[in-house]
């Protein structure tokens, strides 16, 4: 190897050396990145404490950082890497290293111009599959990756393309693989062994397909349990996340001191940084954290996976913003401090840095297609789904402009061909000639998963030693998610949402009805969904499976809602009902994506099981259930809530009083008995509003999706008695139909379209009937929602509120949404007094939105919500234009 340096010579030597001062953290340049000189160096965080079987140790208690550390990664710089990268992007043209930043998705690109564009990178969103086939096997990814690869590799600079892909849970997109517990189950496994080998398995699932890059391990810790991402992180402990970021990125990259192993995929560590302490659990949110927090909580699990090797950092959507400690950085795709200050100088990370979906979009003042801030900010590659040809040209401009230097792009591609080296990528064969490309064997490892799920359940109740249960008992067995693949693999299944999936899209999956019927022998199990015509007295035990069904990101925010399952999933607590009671212990599986509470539930059952989202392997949740070699050894990795509005609730805080504890779990035959919960719980959740008092909270209507009790439909001379709005958020009738659109974030709308053949209304209503809304009334609150008008109106059209039809009241909208600029997102703000003085009962609203025209419009309704002091807004609606 010496004799091989040598021919370089000195005037190598000295660009070589150039490199590692400017483009290699932490080479030379730790007094800058202190921010003082040659004052007190940075902490260090180097490797963890390992345990017996070499894994990351959870450290009992982790040491208070006073600023961010310097993290040593496992993967070191090397001269000759530097050194082809020099020499690579010195030959390279302004359009060529824009390409490399641009990562378009795979239904937006064909690969002739991933040739043309020379682009650097693809993806592959939720529920994008090539050739729009959902059910498409190994062959079909590797022919499209093999395609991908054979056009950027046939490009002038031959810089082979990266494919990065949502393997959350393993390979999760793709249809027979086996998928994993998502991350809260995981965290209550509390075995970061478990975690390497999930990573590991998973590469391999990735390497099947021709896929290179995973867009994980989500590393957020979880402060507020109300936020539709709550699965995605391990734990509100982050000593829990830090060690496990640390295994699953090593499982993930297979890596040694130099580059990754050719059975491993680049890592991504997201979503940098504070996703999981927003105000109120509200994806995309504001994280009001002082600094402190951010370095010693949502920091954590970054220093266990940059230490580990990590190549990727993806930004997060949410802000970081608190006036009142002088923190303004607004969303974090636009903040030099926490992606180039932070990140890379203080932390020292070498790899690239990549956006969300469509996430410089969200910066003040930039587009999807725009967004010099945000590459000044420090990100390397923009995940631009489907405006990038404008992003393309738009970046060339800005950097000939000025607006962008140039040593700033050169700053990216220069990391972005540094990861490719180190991944192996440079030298790869074509994807379907990679180790385990196509293979059936790589897909599929159930053993491992059926080990993770009996390791991630948590036994939370088990009254008079109930389970387990006796291999000779004869259950009943009820509930929606009891033979539901879709419910137990949850959101980022086959979907983005996990929604629209049936049993027959898992061919190699098991339910957890399959699994008690192989443990127990079909004649023993009789399954009724909704305990209809059966008698539970009949049976030894009844096994009812319940809890939350699929959701992704925002979609699953609670908002303003309290934690009561009840009020979410009402049908579950009716099925307990029906078998409790009747002398047979009644066991209760909880299957979801967070804790709730559940003080109903638990009372109705003799035992209650936190399964969590244990993916493809139901059948480890009957082991547990079952009398047999294995053991409850589960432990809350989250608080479970004691009343119905505690929230945040986290362990250390000062009022920290739970129902279950942070690390809390019954062993099997443990005894332990649980008296009567108290039951009560506030009518209308924790926003207040209703009887003759003030409203101080939003009444979130419709966010991303319909919020419980509410429902959105369409009405029309179809039907008028309404139809539901699916959850693809689809629905259609002769002259109005409706899809999903985007108006603030992807896929939050309703872009509601009549044809003009005839009258139709697009509306939100709780189909149980009317609430006491009097308290918005008194608070001076509005009718809120944002909008974008595609088509003016072409007839009257009317807003209206409803209290249980005929009992209504209207304003009259045609001017309103005809003023409004097209194609431009806008705020609509209706004082709810406007309702009030056309008669509105305020006391059994039932219908708080709905849009009816008799003429051609088109428009996307989004963020649907009532507004306590709203009509004090400068900008809020004036009740004497709102008539004809």
């Amino acid at each position: 190897m010496r004799k091989r340096s040598r021919p370089y010579g000195k005037a190598v030597a000295a660009l070589v050396g150039a490199i590692l001062l400017t483009a290699v953290p932490g080479a030379a340049a730790e007094p800058e990145a202190s921010g003082q000189g040659h004052g007190p160096r940075q902490p260090v965080a180097g490797q963890p404490d390992f345990d017996h079987n070499g894994c990351a140790r959870i450290d009992k208690k982790l040491p208070v950082l006073a600023d961010w550390p310097k993290v040593r990664s496992k993967i070191q710089p090397r001269l000759l890497d530097e050194w082809r990268i020099a020499k690579t992007l010195s030959s390279m043209t302004l359009a060529e290293k824009v390409g490399q930043m641009t990562q378009p998705e795979i239904g937006a690109i064909t690969p002739d111009e991933v040739r043309q564009y020379n682009i650097g990178s693809v993806l592959n969103g939720g529920g994008s599959w090539p050739g729009r086939d959902k059910h498409a096997p190994a062959k079909a990814w590797l022919d499209l990756a093999d395609a991908y690869w054979q056009a950027s590799v046939s490009t002038r600079t031959k810089i082979p393309v990266l494919w990065g892909i949502d393997a959350v849970h393993g390979n999760n997109n793709v249809f027979g693989a086996t998928l994993f517990p998502h991350n809260i189950g995981l965290g209550a496994a509390q075995d970061p062994c478990l975690i390497r080998d999930i990573g590991k398995a998973t590469a391999e699932q990735i390497r099947a397909t021709g896929q290179d890059w995973a867009f994980a391990p989500t590393l957020a810790v979880v402060r507020d349990d109300r936020w539709g991402r709550t699965y995605e992180g391990f734990s509100e402990d982050p000593r829990i996340t830090r060690a496990y970021g640390y295994e699953a990125t090593r499982g993930l990259q297979q890596n040694d001191s130099r580059r990754l192993d050719d059975d491993g995929v680049l890592a991504t560590a997201k979503h940098f940084i504070g996703d999981g302490g927003t105000i109120g659990g509200k994806d995309q949110g504001v994280n009001p954290a002082g600094e402190a927090d951010m370095i010693n909580i949502h920091g954590q699990g970054y220093y266990g996976a940059l230490a580990a090797g990590a190549q990727t950092v993806m930004v997060s959507f949410n802000s970081w913003t608190n006036t009142d400690l002088g923190i303004n950085e607004g969303k974090l795709h636009g903040s030099k401090k926490a992606v180039d200050d932070i990140l890379k100088r203080k932390m020292g990370f070498d790899g690239l840095v990549v956006s969300d979906w469509n996430g410089i979009g969200q910066v003040t003042g930039c587009t999807n297609a725009s967004c010099p801030q945000a590459i000044n900010a420090g990100i390397d590659i923009v995940m631009v789904p489907n405006d990038w040809k404008a992003f393309i040209a738009n970046t060339i401009a800005q950097v000939e402009s000025g607006q962008i230097p140039m040593s700033r792009i050169n700053d990216a591609v220069t990391r972005i061909l540094r990861v490719k080296l180190r991944s192996g990528l440079m030298e790869a064969p074509k994807p379907s000639a990679r180790d385990h490309a196509g293979s059936a064997d790589a897909l599929e490892a159930r053993k491992l998963a059926r080990e993770a799920v009996r390791k991630s359940q948590v036994l939370l109740k088990n009254n008079n030693k109930v389970l387990p249960l006796s291999p000779r008992s004869k259950v009943l067995v009820v509930g929606k998610s009891a033979d539901s693949m879709q419910n137990q693999t949850g959101g980022w299944t086959l979907s983005w949402q996990g929604t629209g999936n049936t049993n027959a899209d898992f061919p190699n999956g098991t339910t957890i009805l399959a699994g008690l019927r192989e443990q127990l022998g079909t004649a023993n199990v009789t399954f009724s969904e909704n305990a209809e015509g059966v008698d539970p007295a009949q049976f030894d035990a009844v096994i009812a499976v319940i809890g939350e069904t699929p959701y992704a990101e925002g979609v699953g925010d609670l908002g303003k809602r309290s934690l009561e399952a009840a009020k979410i999933y009402p049908a579950d607590l009716a099925v307990l009902d029906k078998v409790r009671g009747k002398g047979k212990p009644v066991v209760t599986v909880y299957v979801g994506g967070r804790p709730l509470w559940m003080n109903k539930e638990l009372n109705r059952s003799d035992a209650f099981v936190a399964a969590w989202l244990p993916g493809t392997e139901g059948g480890g949740v009957a082991d547990l259930l079952v009398r047999d070699r294995y053991s409850y050894t589960g432990k809350l990795s989250y608080s479970w809530p004691k009343s119905a509005c505690q929230t945040p609730l986290n362990f250390g805080q000062p009022d920290y009083d739970p129902l279950f504890k942070l690390g809390y779990g019954l062993r099997s035959g443990e005894r332990s008995t649980i008296g009567q919960l108290d039951e009560t719980a506030p009518e209308f959740g924790c926003s207040g509003g209703g009887g003759g008092g003030n409203a101080t909270e939003d009444l979130e209507i419709f966010n991303r999706t319909d919020v419980a009790p509410y429902k959105s439909f369409i009405g029309s001379p179809d039907n008028w008695g309404g139809t539901e709005i699916g959850p693809d958020g689809t629905a259609a009738h002769t002259n109005i139909n409706v899809v999903q659109s985007d108006v603030n974030v992807q896929q939050d709308a309703l872009k509601t379209t009549w044809t003009g053949t005839g009258a139709g209304q697009i509306y939100m209503q709780n189909p149980a009937g009317g609430s006491d809304l009097r308290g918005y009334l008194n608070a001076e609150g509005t009718l809120e929602f944002d909008v974008i008008v595609h088509q003016a109106p072409a007839a009257r059209t009317v807003v209206s509120v409803h209290c249980v039809y005929p009992c209504l009241a209207e304003v009259v909208a045609t001017k309103l949404f005809r003023d409004l600029p097209a194609g431009t997102k806008s705020t609509v703000k209706i004082p709810l007094g406007c309702f009030a003085a056309s008669g509105l009962d305020f006391e059994v609203v039932n219908t708080p939105f709905l849009v009816y025209t008799e003429g051609a419009f088109s428009a996307s309704f989004a963020n649907v919500r009532w507004v306590p002091k709203g009509a004090q807004s400068p900008d809020a609606k004036k009740c004497s234009d709102l008539v004809d």
